[in-house]
């Protein structure tokens, strides 16, 4: 088995790929800004699959953080055959109501961070003629969803394009683009999620492995769930004024 290296994994999507590359046999590097939860994840995971974990303490909006990152994924001491750029987060309100510093942020952790990931490994990957990425975009790449669609649908049209162009040297790239998903994510923005139906919300460990299954077959897309296939589709051809959703509102 080799090793994969997670952003985000202190939590929700990012533990549920953790736990189940652990539980293939990969060993891992847990990457995230915090410590307790790592070491916790970390040491969860070697007592149950007995693998090598390794804990890497970093914030991927910081140039220090990601360049941490980035120095781990080249290191041809110890390559990493799976990249896993999960880490996000959402913005609340309109793009007008939000400081610039938080929009940049929110830019940098979905955009600059993937892409600075995926160039750190892909040189050894290809050296070796196989490896595998997967980035967490969102079914939100689909639809009009301000800036936070408009970072996911780099992310897509990124992991299609490298996808196309590396699978014959051995490397498979997927964007992974679930709808909503039972984890931590609303409750971090503080959005109200209470209105939301049940049928809508997807479980973490079936986007999870059907992103896993998806990128392994090298599948450039991977949009778990009938309804989300359908919500893609439906893109496609219905007016954005009816695919944009009703306006995210705070917990009360």
């Amino acid at each position: 088995m080799t090793t994969a290296l997670i952003t985000g994994a202190s939590s929700g999507l990012g533990a549920e790929f953790a736990r189940q590359l652990a539980a293939q046999g990969h060993g891992l590097v847990l990457v995230a800004r915090s410590q307790d939860r790592l070491d916790a994840l970390a040491a969860e995971l070697r007592g149950a699959y007995g693998i090598d974990v390794e804990v890497l303490t970093a914030d991927l909006t910081d140039p220090l953080g990601l360049g941490l990152v980035g120095t781990r994924l080249a290191d041809p001491s110890r390559p990493v055959g799976i990249l896993v750029n999960n880490a996000g987060l959402g913005l609340l309100h309109d793009f007008h109501h939000t400081p610039i510093e938080e929009e940049v942020a929110h830019l940098r952790l979905h955009v600059e961070a993937a892409l600075t990931t995926t160039r750190a490994v892909l040189p050894g990957m290809l050296a070796r003629g196989e490896g595998r990425i997967v980035n967490v975009a969102s079914i939100a790449a689909y639809l009009p969803r301000g800036t936070y669609s408009a970072a996911k649908a780099w992310l897509l049209s990124f992991s299609r394009w490298a996808n196309g162009h590396y699978k014959r040297s051995g490397v498979l790239v997927t964007a992974l683009c679930p709808g909503m998903t039972r984890t931590e994510f609303h409750a971090r923005m503080g959005m109200e999620t209470r209105w939301i139906p049940g049928w809508a919300w997807l479980q973490a460990d079936r986007v999870v492995r059907e992103g896993l299954r998806d990128n392994l077959a090298g599948k450039a897309v991977s949009v778990p769930s009938m309804l989300y296939k359908t919500v893609a589709v439906a893109s496609r051809v219905l007016p954005a004024r009816l695919m944009a959703g009703p306006a995210r509102h705070p917990r009360r």
